[in-house]
Formats: C-alpha cells, sequence, structure tokens
C-alpha cells in the first residue's frame, strides 16, 4: 500500500503576497467554436474519452433570418473562493500560491464532494484512475514558462492567460477596461476566468431551452435516464431571447442512491439515541429498560458500521478512507463528519460495555451528556455538507438541519418499535405519527415557500412533477399510513401486523423522500 501523501497546506491569498495571481480570458467576439482548445486539453493531459476538461458549448440565438451560433467554452473557473477546495475532505482538492486550483490525484479519496460543490460543472471522475480531475491550467507547463496548451492551439488567439495583479498584461488590461463577464456570479466564488463577448444563452445554463427529441448537434443525447444531467431549460427559455442549445456535454449526478441510503441508516443510527433518551427525561421510559439498556447500544452499532459501509462503497478510491483521517482538511464536513461519528460510535460502545457488564443503569445515563449531542451532530451534520454544496440551490436552505433531525427521530423510533416490548410499541407507534406529521409540513414548506433561483424552483419541480416524482409521491402516501396507523389500534387491527407495517413505510418513506430530494437538487444543469 502506497504512503500517505503529504498535505499542501493552508491556501493562501495570493493578492499582495508577490506571487502572480493567473487568471485566463476567453474572447467570445473571435471564437469561432473549431474545438482545437478541446482536443489539444485531451492530448497534453491524456485525457480519456468520456470525460473533457474543457469543451466548447454550443447555442442557436434568435430566429431565422435574424439568427446566428453563439459558444462557450467551458472550463474550470480558478476560483479565489473555490468551493472544490473547501468540500474536499483531503485537500486533494488545493490552491496554489500563485491561484491555480490544482489537484493531487494521489491524495484523492474520490468522495466527489468537490464535484457537488463546485458551481461550474468543471470536475469530472477520470474512468481510468478513478479519481477527481478538472482543468488546472496546464500547471506543469506554467511552472516551465509554457502556456497552456489551449492557449497555444488557439487560431484566432481567443484564449489568452496572464498575471491580475501586472497591470501590462493583455489579461489584467482587458478584465480592467473592457465588459467581461463571469459565470454565476450569486455564488460568490470570485472566479479567474473571463468572457469577452459571451451570449447570456450559454452563461446561463437554464436560458437555452433543450432541442425536441434529445436531438442535439452531431449527436443524440441521453435524456432518458433521470440521473443524465443535461444543459439548457427543458421546458420555454427562461430568458428574453429566443435560444436553442445546440451542443452539450452531458454526464451523471455524482451522488447516487448510496448517499440517499446514507442518510437514512445515519438517521437510524442516531434516532436510536436520541428517542429512548426523549421518552426517559419525559418520564415515559425506565433507564432500566431493555429498549435503552440494550436496543438503544445495538441499533446504533449496527446502524453506524451500515452507515460507515455505504460511504466507502460510494468512494471511488474505497482502499484510502483512511485518508479522510489521517490527512484531514478540517474546512470539509466530510472530515469533520468522519470525527462526530466517530465519537458518536465511541459512546454506543460505551453503553453497550456497560450494558454487556451489567452495570448500573446509571453510567449510561452519565454517558448522554456526551452521547446526546454527538448523537445529535450526527443526525445534522449532513445539512452542512449539502450546504458545502455550493452547486446545488435546493439544498441551501436553513431549514435542513432541524428537518434531519426530525427525520432521525422518526427513523429511530421506526427501527426501534418491531423490537420493543409490547408495553412500549404503542408510545412508539405515537412518536412515529407526530414525526411523520411535523416531517411533512416540512416537505410542505420546502415545496410552497419561495425559492429565490431558479435552479431551486427546476430541482422543486423534477422532485414534486419530474422524473422523481413517483419517489415522492410514494412517500407522501407511504407517510400518511403511518401517520393513521395509530387510529387503527382500537379496531381490532392486529398489532404485531400495524407496527410492522408502520415501521416498514416509515423506513420506507424516508429512503424515498431521501432519494427524490438527493437526485432532485443535482439534476439542474450548471453549465
Amino acid at each position: 500500500m502506497s504512503s500517505i501523501p503529504t498535505a499542501p497546506g493552508p491556501e493562501p491569498d495570493t493578492l499582495g503576497t508577490g506571487q502572480p495571481r493567473w487568471a485566463k480570458v476567453i474572447d467570445h467576439t473571435t471564437c469561432i467554436g473549431c474545438h482545437a482548445c478541446t482536443t489539444a486539453c485531451k492530448s497534453e493531459n491524456e485525457v480519456p474519452l468520456g470525460v473533457t476538461r474543457t469543451y466548447v458549448k454550443y447555442a442557436d440565438v434568435g430566429t431565422f433570418p435574424e439568427a446566428r451560433r453563439a459558444f462557450q467554452v467551458t472550463r474550470c473557473n480558478q476560483c479565489a473562493d473555490s468551493p472544490c477546495t473547501t468540500a474536499c475532505p483531503t485537500s486533494a482538492m488545493y490552491r496554489r500560491p500563485d491561484g491555480i486550483v490544482d489537484f493531487d490525484k494521489n491524495a484523492c479519496i474520490g468522495c466527489k464532494a468537490c464535484i457537488a460543490a463546485c458551481p461550474y460543472d468543471a470536475i469530472f471522475i477520470n474512468p481510468e484512475d478513478h479519481s477527481a480531475e478538472k482543468c488546472n491550467f496546464c500547471a506543469h507547463r506554467i511552472d516551465v514558462g509554457l502556456e497552456p496548451a489551449c492557449v497555444v492551439v488557439c487560431p484566432t488567439e481567443s484564449i489568452f492567460v496572464g498575471d491580475l495583479d501586472d497591470p501590462g498584461s493583455r489579461v489584467a488590461q482587458t478584465v480592467h477596461r473592457d465588459a467581461v463577464q463571469v459565470r454565476r456570479p450569486e455564488k460568490n466564488t470570485r472566479p479567474k476566468l473571463f468572457y469577452k463577448g459571451a451570449h447570456q444563452a450559454t452563461l446561463d445554463p437554464l436560458a437555452a431551452r433543450r432541442p425536441e427529441g434529445g436531438l442535439f448537434l452531431w449527436s443524440e443525447q441521453k435524456t432518458n435516464d433521470p440521473h443524465d444531467v443535461v444543459a439548457g431549460h427543458p421546458g420555454r427559455t427562461s430568458s428574453s431571447a429566443e435560444a436553442i442549445l445546440a451542443y452539450d456535454v452531458p454526464h451523471k449526478a455524482p451522488w447516487d442512491w448510496r448517499v440517499s441510503l446514507y442518510t437514512l441508516t445515519k438517521g437510524i443510527a442516531a434516532g436510536a439515541y436520541l428517542v429512548p433518551v426523549l421518552l426517559i427525561a419525559a418520564g415515559f421510559l425506565e433507564p432500566s429498560a431493555g429498549l435503552w439498556r440494550i436496543g438503544t447500544p445495538v441499533m446504533g452499532l449496527v446502524f453506524l458500521v451500515i452507515t460507515l459501509g455505504v460511504l466507502i462503497s460510494d468512494l471511488e478510491q474505497p482502499r484510502r478512507f483512511y485518508y479522510i483521517l489521517l490527512r484531514p482538511q478540517w474546512r470539509s464536513w466530510l472530515a469533520r463528519g468522519a470525527v462526530i461519528l466517530g465519537v458518536y460510535g465511541a459512546v454506543l460502545a460505551a453503553h453497550a460495555t456497560a450494558t454487556f457488564l451489567d452495570l448500573p443503569e446509571r453510567p449510561s445515563i452519565y454517558l448522554a451528556v456526551l452521547g446526546v449531542p454527538a448523537a445529535i451532530m450526527a443526525a445534522v451534520y449532513t445539512a452542512f455538507l449539502f450546504a458545502q454544496a455550493k452547486a446545488r440551490d435546493l439544498w441551501q436552505s436553513p431549514l435542513l438541519p432541524p428537518h434531519l433531525l426530525l427525520q432521525a427521530l422518526l427513523a429511530g423510533a421506526a427501527a426501534l418499535t418491531p423490537f420493543a416490548h409490547i408495553d412500549h410499541r404503542p408510545l412508539l407507534l405515537a412518536v412515529m405519527s407526530i414525526c411523520a406529521a411535523l416531517h411533512l409540513l416540512f416537505v410542505w414548506g420546502e415545496i410552497r415557500l419561495p425559492h429565490v433561483t431558479a435552479h431551486a424552483k427546476l430541482a422543486i419541480d423534477t422532485m414534486t412533477h419530474g422524473a422523481f416524482r413517483k419517489y415522492f409521491l410514494g412517500s407522501l402516501a407511504l407517510f400518511a399510513v403511518v401517520i393513521l396507523s395509530p387510529a387503527l389500534i382500537p379496531t381490532g387491527f392486529p398489532l404485531p401486523w400495524l407496527t410492522l407495517l408502520t415501521s416498514c413505510s416509515a423506513l420506507l418513506g424516508l429512503l424515498a423522500y431521501e432519494h427524490a430530494y438527493v437526485q432532485a437538487g443535482q439534476s439542474v444543469p450548471l453549465a
């Protein structure tokens, strides 16, 4: 096994340090859309087929006879406040002293957090080495005094690079004197890729509509798979100009069903601790009850181990999973989450040890001083992880932490109920019913409250009426069963069957909702 690479250290602010501040300008008043930059980049950096560090997007603007084709060269924006480096748990994505955002493949664990964080859809997983990759300004050429390969081959000199702090450089003169644009300035990433003369139909990923039937220039795009992301608006154009997308490069959403499953299993692990603690605090459960003494540590540890297994299986480099602990980048909530889960696991192990040694219930109650905050953080830290994914507007919600905590209570009660003593089952069913009703209230707020961005609105529409509506509507039906289940007890409905039905409905409903939520958030095109 290879040695662990050394972290590059804290990222400096290059302004005023004497280091160059590399930036790039793409002049679309002279770009002819020839794709020379794309092929040169592939050749120089040995980029495999099926993925690209840079490509040229086409959009047809206007109507005949007043029509023209607009281009946009799409690539990494070399942000000064780069979300990818913040989200990366091992500093595999890092910013150099000269401002270039580079990557270290030897440190990458393939968690895809950088892909979810990038608002420009510039990062991909290399299918050959399974590590994150993107345009890095041809840093190996910059370091020996050469220009990037795309600059060298551009036949119209539409791409040029230079030092933003050098008033004599062409880049500085263009940026400071001409009208230039950046993509998605509302994300506050301070990109250092500037576009001159680019059309809004190409800069805005939703401004141009997709062609009917998926018939793009040169090829048909894959549009039947809901996990394929294609640029353009699926319906009407969102700008005043008539624009239709002519060429784009599709890709898969970075996080699949395993992230949805992870939110559920982690919620069960946290809720299995929090629900009994709440019942004890409210006086409904004795500390000596088996639900607390045995059910909590067993259920918590089992599903915490399952959670870790799901997380590791989602890595493109699963053998490097321990890098997240041995070389953590502490701004990342993936790195912080690993510590939180470790602390929570230690509390559960101590609880299980006290039960195994048949100690009085007092030690386990004392452990709750540490266990309760650890369980709460285990339940909600995913909200902060999702918030670091600046690309996904749907996930930028202040309601997400309390919503995840509520889901953990629902999941914990549902998992414990079938194994609880028969005297405790009605109480757990009531907890499930109340939590399910509150969950639907949160969902209603998520859907009905106004969303300030078109990206968030489109994600909501995709979740409720689009590709993932079956999961969403199915979750609503399952939660209705959970809410109504306590009312069925007086009718003579067999309690064991009701218990199993309600628990399964709650867990499946949570899984279906999380899958719709996670996937819809990634379905909106960014480039």
